[in-house]
């Protein structure tokens, strides 16, 4: 005789009664949409609630998952996926969780699959779990959170995870069509956190910044590019009273450095400290080198970054991108992003690129696109002059063309 046991009910994560903002709906991490993905899955969401919903899965029952927006994803990228032996399945009602393709290998439970931003090229994918991705842990008092990022990036998934695995962290998300007007969003929800890149708030504070200052923000957040002095001045000057950091993160080497004390780069004290437990963080020929607990797969010991570090004063800097930061100049090195920095920090610049055009004879020549804040009237013999005051004459672009709009990408990039 044998007696049937009824399988175990499933585990929901400690912020599965979080409230999430999504849509135009008001729900819980519970009453997103249920979904059947196979394992491997490559989820390509269509919405960011069946983004969450893929997310709230993994959690869950541990199904092996790469997840990206579908915009993302090419025709060779899928092609690649399905190589890998991954069910390629499209996350959108009414055909949530039918896959394109089946797995063609047996799945590794508890792996959690990233794609990177692919500002060196095409994206990787790099390998963690909700584990690896989960770096804050201590309690934490009450938020409201705002998640501008598209749903998969390692960006994202340091939102979704802290609402997943802490009970009173709630999500507000902000979706593609959102995000001109997301303060409006903001406020009406009581948003007092947020995260986002320097594009990001650069936008907000030219666009908006009236709307900017009526969220209640206690904790702002940047990251994803670098981070100068004039973003986190200027921001501090709308949110005089809220904590506001900066995180150097990305998918190799998950959340490495973290500055609360809202000054630019970080204390170059914090260069090659060991700690149990914590990220070692180096500069090796100019390039920022780091060893972290929270890495991908495969990526434990020093992880070469490819973002140029300096050591300014007492502090060190990052500066961009080693292959888009350095322009040579008739055999005269350039940072575009120490010039970046000169051009925002003129009063009336909201943001700025900086990049190198070949020239004769001089081999390169300095270029740079502005925008100007609300109402400024710039030309480019004025941003000429600016410049030629604070840096060395092969330094100073030649020419500036002015925008009307700061550009940006899906990931909420703009400049690297």
């Amino acid at each position: 005789m044998s007696v049937e046991t009824a399988a175990p009910a499933p585990v929901h994560p400690a912020g599965a009664d979080n409230r999430i903002v999504v849509d135009g709906a008001t729900l819980t991490w519970r009453d997103l949409p249920e979904l059947t993905l196979p394992g491997p899955a490559a989820a390509l969401a269509h919405s960011a609630r069946y983004a969450l919903a893929a997310a709230r899965h993994h959690a869950v029952h541990g199904t092996e998952l790469l997840l990206s927006t579908a915009s993302r994803v090419d025709a060779a990228m899928r092609a690649e996926l399905r190589d890998a032996g991954f069910a390629v399945t499209e996350l959108d009602a009414p055909t949530a969780g039918d896959a394109t393709a089946p797995a063609a290998r047996a799945a590794e439970p508890g792996r959690l699959w990233l794609l990177t931003s692919g500002s060196t090229g095409r994206p990787k994918r790099v390998g963690h779990t909700l584990e690896s991705l989960t770096t804050v842990r201590g309690q934490q008092p009450a938020r409201t959170w705002l998640c501008p990022y598209a749903p998969g990036t390692y960006a994202w998934w340091q939102v979704v995870t802290l609402s997943l695995t802490q009970p009173g962290q709630h999500l507000v998300v902000v979706e593609p069509d959102q995000l001109d007007d997301w303060p409006a969003l903001a406020a009406e929800h009581g948003v007092d956190a947020a995260s986002g890149t320097p594009t990001f708030w650069r936008r907000a504070l030219h666009r908006d910044p009236a709307g900017l200052a009526r969220v209640p923000l206690r904790q702002l957040t940047l990251g994803g590019e670098p981070v100068d002095q004039t973003i986190l001045d200027r921001l501090r000057e709308v949110f005089p009273a809220a904590r506001i950091s900066w995180i150097y993160a990305s998918s190799e080497v998950g959340a490495a450095i973290v500055v609360h004390d809202g000054r630019a780069g970080f204390p170059v004290d914090w260069l090659d400290r060991a700690a149990p437990g914590r990220p070692t963080i180096g500069v090796r020929d100019g390039e920022l080198v780091i060893t972290s607990p929270y890495h991908g797969a495969g990526l434990d010991g020093p992880v070469r970054t490819g973002d140029r570090a300096q050591v300014s004063g007492d502090r060190v800097l990052i500066t961009g991108r080693l292959d888009a930061d350095e322009i040579n100049v008739g055999g005269s090195k350039v940072s575009a992003g120490v010039v970046r920095d000169v051009l925002t920090a003129h009063p009336q610049v909201a943001w700025a690129r900086v990049t190198g055009r070949r020239a004769p004879l001089l081999g390169h020549m300095v270029v740079a696109e502005v925008v100007p804040t609300a109402g400024a009237k710039l030309d480019e013999a004025t941003l000429v002059r600016w410049c030629a005051d604070q840096l060395p004459e092969y330094a100073v672009p030649r020419r500036i063309r002015v925008l009307t709009e700061i550009p940006v990408k899906e990931t909420l990039k703009s400049d690297v």
